[in-house]
């Protein structure tokens, strides 16, 4: 077995750890944690195989964009609601018979022993270079777009939250002074 194969078997059971424990795990902050490491583990097994470029936009558009998007989002979220208490969704039964009937699948391409078909990559598909003169020519303004949406929406739920949070605090006021006047 050499390093390579180590490696690989590592970062996949990173992946499969952390793709669990995403079932498992209550707090949306801490599902949030389990699913940036399936994705760095995923972006190690990309750059492993060769792919450097699918592993660096693996952490630069997931990990570092989507990712901190997301745990914004949690974080301006009310942690006393009740469904984070609750242990499962109404939905696992389907999850799990999707996921039973997706092993079925695999285990059946499998016993049957259909070969893999090969496909020929040319060394210099996955390259930095053409990546990225192609990128830098005719997609930085869906990049840059994408970044000042990204800003706009942040802005935006900043903003809810404070309505929300005055709203709140004028209310708990009326109803102090109700109180304290009744």
């Amino acid at each position: 077995m050499t390093i390579e194969t180590v490696f690989l078997l590592v970062f996949a059971l990173g992946a499969l750890t952390g793709a669990v424990a995403m079932f498992f795990l209550r707090h949306p902050m801490r599902v949030a944690l389990a699913l940036i490491g399936t994705m760095v583990s995923l972006a190690a097994i990309y750059a492993q195989l060769g792919m450097h470029v699918i592993a660096v936009f693996q952490i630069l558009i997931y990990v570092g964009a989507v990712m901190v998007f997301m745990i914004y989002a949690i974080m301006l979220l009310d942690v006393r609601d009740r469904s984070f208490t609750e242990r499962f969704s109404p939905l696992l039964l389907a999850g799990i018979a999707g996921l039973l009937l997706l092993l079925g699948v695999l285990v059946d391409g499998l016993l049957r022993g259909q070969p893999f078909p090969a496909v020929d990559v040319p060394p210099d598909v996955f390259g930095v270079g053409a990546f990225a003169i192609a990128f830098m020519d005719q997609f930085w303004v869906y990049f840059a777009l994408t970044a000042v949406l990204l800003l706009v929406a942040e802005i935006a739920a900043s903003a809810v939250i404070d309505i929300r949070r005055r709203g709140q605090d004028v209310a708990a006021g009326q109803a102090e002074r109700e109180n304290g006047h009744g």
